[in-house]
């Protein structure tokens, strides 16, 4: 991997001519920026600019320090600075300890001391540029997950959101959030992990409702080879997957009373054994769970554990559906076309004042989930790169389900939405090409062609 900057070497060496060729040879290297000392005093006046590596002769023949107390020194001040020891003597006790002090290699003088210097440099580059990598990608998650750009909008009742957000990413509190379906819980939980100490560990999500009942305990905590029929091999759970992370229970409130239990148990010891096994695996997790139902009614109904409902409670964070956020609704469309536009390669399309005006007569009951299923079908339907009143479809969008919940080209969403028209109005060609505004022809060529079943 080539640096994006020079590598800065700084060569400390006091026998002339084997400094000289060593500046000669690495300097072939146009990524390599050498400069050459012969004493211990020049070297450390200019050692402020902490270079990458320091090659240093073992023993100089200056100075009172040998090299064993100059690595010392370079280490206490520039702990990024790799040092690389360049010794006249194979002696096996040194090297040890100079690489238990920190030099990166030990290299002795000999005919092969050059090659062997530049695998070591070579090296340290991609160890360098892994560590770029690695930063950049840090960065970019922290970006991602950057609560105000993910959770989007600026009414009050989001900004209240904010706050809690961050309040709960400064510790390791339970959070619990509520809302109805569609506001963004997993969002939320993502930003929690992602802007908290643990957002190097894994973020671990699991749908609840999404599991049968007597699946689930095994998918969260795992089970031993023979366990039960079918079990051929060892499986780790959500629970041991999520260690040092974060684990989202996502509609805990469709969890049923026996696992309510354990789960409780594992709140309170922090640890869980594997279904057939007898080890006791500690965990050091933090939970976040989710839930579109009120847990206090579930409570008094005997559907839910009261002891678990307090354990789990920790930090309520409520979010507010979105017939709530005032004008969000207007930064999200907007975010969505931006979005949908350029996955699919499209002109930007913009909102007419009427359009706009409809979306905000509307009541979101599937809330975000669903303005972005408007919007993205809005987009489809518009004939140029202004999206009208009628292009947004709010009466039929909940009939249309899972249309764009797949990325596909734009002729193929074209496809799926005269299809479903087709279905809805029995057939009748005119009508559907009237409502959608397209020419008769176009749809009698699609089925002539079988992209469209009759």
């Amino acid at each position: 991997m080539k640096p994006t900057k020079p590598l800065k070497i700084f060569i400390l060496e006091d026998d002339l001519w084997y400094g000289t060729m060593l500046e000669h040879y690495l300097s072939l290297n146009p990524d390599y920026q050498v400069e050459r000392f012969d004493s211990e005093k020049t070297f450390f006046q200019k050692l402020p600019e902490q270079p990458d590596v320091v090659t240093l002769d073992y023993s100089l023949a200056v100075g009172e320090a040998d090299g064993s107390k100059i690595l010392k020194k370079i280490k206490e001040r520039y702990t990024d600075t790799a040092v690389i020891i360049i010794s006249g003597q194979e002696e096996i006790n040194t090297a040890v300890e100079l690489l238990k002090l920190g030099a990166f290699d030990y290299i002795v003088k000999d005919e092969d001391t050059k090659d062997r210097l530049w695998n070591a440099l070579q090296h340290l580059q991609e160890i360098k540029g892994l560590k770029k990598e690695v930063e950049e990608l840090k960065n970019e998650l922290k970006k991602t997950y950057d609560f105000s750009k993910v959770i989007i909008g600026q009414s009050i009742a989001i900004q209240r959101v904010y706050g809690l957000i961050d309040k709960a990413s400064k510790t390791n509190i339970t959070v619990s959030i509520t809302g109805e379906t569609g506001t963004g819980k997993e969002m939320v939980a993502k930003a929690i992990h992602y802007n908290s100490i643990r957002q190097k560990f894994p973020f671990v999500a699991i749908n609840v409702a999404a599991i049968p009942p007597e699946l689930l305990e095994s998918e969260l905590f795992g089970y031993e080879k023979g366990a039960f029929t079918g079990a051929n091999a060892r499986r780790i759970g959500k629970f041991e997957e999520a260690h040092k992370g974060t684990i989202f229970l996502d509609e805990i409130g469709e969890m049923d009373l026996h696992l309510q239990a354990k789960i409780l148990r594992v709140l309170q010891e922090r640890e869980i054994t594997r279904i057939g096994g007898n080890q006791v695996i500690p965990l050091d997790i933090r939970i976040i769970v989710a839930t579109n139902k009120n847990l206090l009614k579930g409570v008094e109904k005997k559907e839910f554990r009261e002891d678990l409902y307090y354990r789990l409670l920790g930090m309520p964070i409520e979010l507010p559906p979105l017939r709530e956020r005032g004008n969000d609704f207007i930064i999200l469309s907007k975010h969505f076309i931006q979005s949908f536009c350029a996955e699919n390669r499209l002109p930007v399309k913009t909102l007419t004042p009427e359009s706009i005006e409809k979306l905000k007569q509307y009541n979101f009951p599937g809330n975000i989930r669903e303005l972005k299923s408007i919007i993205e079908l809005a987009i489809v339907m518009s004939e140029n790169n202004i999206i009208q009143p009628e292009d947004i479809n709010i009466e039929n969008i909940s009939q249309l389900g899972n249309l764009l919940s797949t990325e596909t080209s734009l002729k193929e969403y074209e496809k799926k939405i005269i299809q479903f028209f087709l279905k809805k109005y029995n057939n009748d060609v005119i009508l559907v090409a009237k409502k959608l505004d397209i020419g008769k022809s176009t749809i009698y060529r699609m089925m002539q062609n079988g992209e469209l079943i009759k």
